[in-house]
């Protein structure tokens, strides 16, 4: 696209990774003076989605992975395929969330609709029909326009992600999020933990402490009612990691000051340090992309798996029992869920079916529902839920 008469770029929008979003298309030229918009890295230039051929080459992309038989696909920045038409200015600086800089000109353009009507009807030519998840980093009533009948399946909610270890907190995003399900029939799709946010053990507080919340908020999301994600190494209790400066690799990091590794370091799949923790093939003098630390084979995989009492059992559990609780017709996640806090800080989330999820966030022992216990993060004290700790209940 063409700069301004004074040879700077079209418009003063910023870049989510810092800086410009802007980049010449030639750089050494005198006479090429053209840019390209990145919202993000410079390596990742973005679409002009007003162009229909746009649409019709990522109607063949999408078709080309659903003919090898994905299951779906995830649209990362879902909300931001459209700019405002023309590209104007933005004048202020936009506010900033989640570390990331917003712009209102560059998301939730009216045109990308149309777009997920046309992918959902690609999605539901196939058998079994495919899976849409949007990333959609907006507040819930906006998301969850995204997310009607002929658009797209799920879209994660992102207030949910990143909340700290604050009952009232919980309360007020668990009634934000019914509200909206009520008014659009759009589920939430639960997430404690992604690639751009803090990991769930270091959030709650590190140390004993942060293990104890992050398996207790696992077992809390997975018994919430509509979907629910586990990002890789949570199911592990991974913590964040002191990835040294020298180190990093987030583009963020050189350009805004800004380093999400700390979540990115490569699982440990054995105790054993060869092969970074069995993530890969070791080879003379290599390194992994991120440097594992000390001591990371103790959360590795085939030592949890041999622990009854490990978070990776933990989910294995959860999940066996949420299947079946779906399978007899006692979970059914189109029904309405009633949220609640206690005075002595357990927040309850009553389902359909008698299924109760009680999660401990005060610092006492708390009674539970009367009821049949089917799942605990941690062991109970004489029935009653310890500090920090969940539990699923059925009272039916």
């Amino acid at each position: 696209m063409p700069g301004r008469s004074d040879g700077g770029p079209p418009n003063d929008w910023p870049s989510v990774f810092g800086g410009s979003a802007w980049t010449r298309a030639v750089p050494d030229s005198a006479d090429d003076l053209d840019w390209y918009l990145h919202l993000f890295a410079p390596a990742q230039p973005d679409w002009n989605w007003r162009n229909p051929a746009v649409g019709d080459f990522f109607e063949e992309v999408l078709r080309f992975w659903l003919d090898r038989g994905v299951d779906g696909v995830r649209i990362d920045v879902a909300h931001g395929l459209f700019k405002a038409e023309g590209l104007p200015d933005m004048g202020a600086r936009p506010p900033r969330a989640d570390g990331l800089r917003i712009n209102p000109l560059a998301r939730d353009q009216e045109e990308v609709h149309d777009v997920y009507r046309r992918w959902r009807r690609v999605a539901e030519e196939y058998a079994p029909p495919r899976l849409l998840v949007g990333e959609v980093n907006l507040p819930p009533d906006r998301a969850a326009r995204f997310t009607r009948p002929d658009e797209l399946h799920q879209s994660f909610a992102f207030t949910f992600m990143g909340i700290g270890w604050d009952a009232d907190a919980w309360l007020r995003v668990a009634d934000e999020l019914e509200r909206v399900r009520r008014r659009s029939g759009s589920l939430p799709t639960w997430a404690l933990e992604n690639h751009d946010v803090q990991r769930a053990v270091t959030r709650f507080g590190g140390g004993e402490a942060g293990e104890r919340r992050a398996r207790a908020a696992l077992v809390a999301m997975l018994g919430f009612p509509g979907c629910a994600y586990v990002f890789q190494g949570q199911e592990l209790g991974l913590p964040e990691v002191d990835v040294p400066d020298s180190a990093k690799r987030d583009p963020m990091w050189e350009r805004a000051g800004v380093s999400r590794d700390a979540v990115r370091v490569p699982l440990p799949w054995t105790a054993a340090a060869d092969g970074f923790h069995g993530f890969s093939a070791v080879r003379d003098g290599a390194s992994s992309w991120l440097p594992q630390p000390v001591g990371w084979g103790a959360y590795a995989v085939d030592r949890q798996a041999q622990d009854g009492a490990s978070m990776l059992s933990l989910l294995r559990a959860a999940t066996r029992i949420r299947r079946a609780l779906v399978g007899d017709g006692t979970l059914r996640s189109g029904d309405p869920a009633e949220w609640s806090l206690t005075p002595g800080g357990v927040l309850l989330c009553r389902r359909s079916g008698g299924f109760v999820v009680a999660l401990a966030m005060g610092d006492q022992h708390a009674p539970l529902l009367a009821g049949r216990v089917v799942l605990s993060s941690a062991p109970l004290a004489s029935g009653m839920l310890p500090p920090d700790a969940a539990a699923w209940v059925l009272t039916g």
